[in-house]
């Protein structure tokens, strides 16, 4: 299953403060800590996420899905709006909006 997670206008002010490689780098680590909370595979392949902070999206691969794939991706939303808000510095509400793909 791909996964668009297309930021919201506040999480793409907050993006432009990254490059590339700490977004994929970010993303990775909290989806790693997730996995260990829910039974999923998802990966962020680099290929297709070239340019985050121009597309304003992130594309993940989900599959060997065994849980609530909308719950996990409402808590990486929470997850990744920690380092995201400390660059930004004021408050950030949703930080992407998630769309799945079949």
């Amino acid at each position: 299953m791909r996964v668009n997670m297309k930021f919201t206008a506040k999480g793409k002010a907050a993006i432009e403060n990254f490059n590339n490689e700490e977004l994929l780098e970010i993303f990775a680590r909290y989806i790693k800590t997730l996995t260990k909370k829910y039974d999923i595979e998802v990966d962020v392949p680099l290929e297709v996420n070239q340019n985050i902070v121009n597309d304003g999206t992130v594309v993940a691969m989900a599959q060997n899905v065994k849980c609530d794939v909308d719950t996990f991706f409402k808590e990486l939303s929470r997850d990744i709006k920690v380092p995201l808000k400390k660059r930004l510095g004021g408050k950030l509400e949703n930080v992407f909006k998630t769309e799945f793909i079949e």
